[in-house]
């Protein structure tokens, strides 16, 4: 009997481990897309790093102008949205787990409105 409790701590730590791995590895749902050098994208990078949101919401960010990946996977995700990409994707352009952000003043308002909560506590 005592063994069979010990595999079963064993099997449930095992689990609980591989679950926070997992979990940790897992990508961020929000992507931040940005090009070097645009106006607009530093407005929202100074506003990061002034309020500290990589510590508060976990997203990964995207450069779109040098890397022609990052590019097509936000053309894709602009056409999800039913944004117009005839002359190009905007950025900067914020995605979360199917809705956009277009523009500077979304996207802050997007992260104000996640951070709030944080902020309240």
């Amino acid at each position: 009997m005592k063994r069979k409790n010990i595999l079963l701590i064993v099997i449930v730590a095992f689990l609980a481990i591989a679950g926070f791995w997992f979990y940790n590895q897992k990508p961020a749902e929000i992507i931040l897309f940005y090009g070097d050098g645009c106006p607009h994208c530093i407005v929202v990078e100074d506003f990061i790093k002034s309020n500290n949101i990589e510590q508060k919401v976990k997203f990964t960010r995207m450069e779109v102008f040098n890397n022609q990946n990052n590019a097509e996977l936000l053309a894709k995700k602009a056409v999800f949205c039913d944004v117009d990409i005839s002359q190009g994707a905007p950025v900067p352009f914020l995605w979360d787990a199917g809705k956009c952000f277009i523009g500077d003043q979304d996207i802050i308002k997007f992260f104000e409105k996640e951070i709030r909560p944080i902020i309240q506590k």
